[in-house]
């Protein structure tokens, strides 16, 4: 079992390490799914269907989130302004369905 922390972003991974959060690998990208086994946990912001990829296989998911302000988008920032965007981990399961009409109860 490993923790794995995807993120291009070293103020990120610096938040992530302050939290007192063991991480045992960190990946600047996802390339690879066949790197996770059952019991892997993965933080990071990952497209939805590799979410519900790494879910199917066992992986547990966290997602780091922040809130950004409009003129801080698309530059990368430092550590004090990760901060200021009130970082988070949150966990999420996702499912993949075929039809919606696998959810409509």
């Amino acid at each position: 079992m490993a923790t794995y922390f995807i993120s291009r972003h070293p103020a990120a991974l610096e938040w992530v390490n302050k939290q007192n959060i063991k991480i045992d690998h960190w990946l600047e990208h996802l390339l690879d799914l066949s790197l996770f086994v059952t019991g892997d946990i993965v933080l990071g912001t990952l497209p939805i269907q590799l979410v519900a990829a790494l879910n199917q296989k066992g992986v547990q998911y966290g997602h780091f989130s922040l809130t950004v302000p409009p003129q801080w988008r698309g530059i990368e920032l430092n550590l004090e302004q990760v901060l200021q965007c009130q970082p988070e981990i949150t966990y999420f399961h996702v499912e993949q369905v075929t039809t919606l009409t696998n959810i409509v109860a």
